[in-house]
């Protein structure tokens, strides 16, 4: 079983999360673009990374949070306060 990371997280580790779970490749996830809209993902695959992120690090997201997850600045900003405050 994997070890969940308790430090801040690497913009770039979150970046590969993400084109994993959208099976794209890490360069077209860029600091702005919107994991639906501009990264071709849907409302699952978007659900799909805030889970992987809160198995990887131990955090759970609240439901109000949710929807400000929708960039990699967004996600790696709200990681990094959790992380910071835990």
């Amino acid at each position: 079983m994997r070890e969940k990371q308790t430090k801040v997280p690497d913009r770039e580790e979150v970046r590969r999360i993400v084109a994993d779970v959208l099976d794209i490749d890490p360069s077209d996830v860029t600091d702005d673009a919107r994991f639906t809209a501009d990264l071709g993902g849907d409302s699952l695959l978007a659900l799909e990374v805030i889970v992987m992120l809160e198995k990887q690090y131990g955090v759970k997201f609240e439901e109000s949070e949710l929807r400000m997850l929708r960039t990699l600045s967004e996600t790696h900003d709200l990681l990094t306060a959790k992380l910071a405050g835990a």
